[in-house]
C-alpha cells in the first residue's frame, strides 16, 4: 500500500481530496505524453496503468476500513450517523451501499436506518448479524433486547394502530410484567439509541 501512495507522491496521512485530485493531475499529464514517440510514450501508457491500480487500491483499502474522509474530516461511519440524525435516510443509504466492506459497524448503522424506516423485521436482521461479528458490543445487544421488546409488544397487542416507534398512549395497555410506561421506556431508550449512540462501542 506504501508502494500506491508513493507513486501519487503522497504519504499515508493524506486526505481522500488530496488524492483524488492528484490522481486527476497524473492521469492529465500522462494522458497527453502517452502520444509522444519512442519510450516517452511507452513509459507514460505504463504510469497510466499503474496510476490506476494505485488509485484503486487506496480507495479500495480506505473503504474497507471505514476510514473515507469527507469535506468535514468525518468518517464514513460518521457521515451515515450525521445523515441518520438529520433525517436524510437516502443519503444514509447511499453512504452505506458505497462500502465494500461491510464489518458489524456498518450492519448496525443498517439497522438503524430500516428502524427509521419502521422495517422491524429488516431492523432485527441487521442486529443479529452485528452480534455475531461482534459479540461483545454492549451497544448493538442493548439495541437487539430493546427492538425485540418492541417486536413482542407489537405481537401480543396483535399489531399497534401507531407504527411509529414511540407508541401513543392510546394504545391499549398490557397486562402481566408489561405495562405501556415500561414499552415507552424501552422504545424511547431504542430510539434514543439510533440517534445518538453511534459513536458508543
Amino acid at each position: 500500500m506504501k508502494e500506491s501512495y508513493e507513486l501519487l507522491g503522497l504519504s499515508e496521512t493524506a486526505s481522500t481530496e488530496e488524492i483524488e485530485a492528484r490522481y486527476r493531475e497524473l492521469k492529465a499529464k500522462y494522458n497527453e505524453e502517452k502520444w509522444q514517440d519512442g519510450e516517452a510514450g511507452s513509459y507514460a501508457a505504463r504510469m497510466l496503468g499503474k496510476l490506476d491500480a494505485a488509485y484503486e487500491d487506496i480507495m479500495d483499502e480506505r473503504r474497507e476500513r471505514g476510514e473515507k474522509t469527507s469535506e468535514s474530516g468525518t468518517s464514513a461511519f460518521d457521515d451515515v450517523a450525521s445523515a441518520i440524525r438529520s433525517g436524510d435516510l437516502s443519503r444514509a443509504q447511499q453512504l452505506l451501499d458505497a462500502f465494500n466492506e461491510r464489518n458489524a459497524e456498518w450492519h448496525y448503522l443498517q439497522s438503524v436506518v430500516f428502524y427509521k424506516k419502521n422495517w422491524m423485521n429488516e431492523s432485527k436482521k441487521q442486529l443479529e448479524i452485528a452480534m455475531q461479528m461482534d459479540g461483545a458490543n454492549e451497544k448493538y445487544r442493548t439495541a437487539y433486547e430493546k427492538l425485540r421488546a418492541r417486536a413482542e409488544y407489537t405481537q401480543q397487542t396483535g399489531g399497534a394502530k401507531n407504527t411509529d416507534p414511540d407508541i401513543s398512549s392510546e394504545d391499549e395497555q398490557m397486562g402481566g410484567n408489561w405495562c405501556m410506561n415500561c414499552v415507552n421506556m424501552c422504545t424511547t431508550f431504542l430510539c434514543m439509541n439510533a440517534i445518538c449512540g453511534f459513536c458508543c462501542r
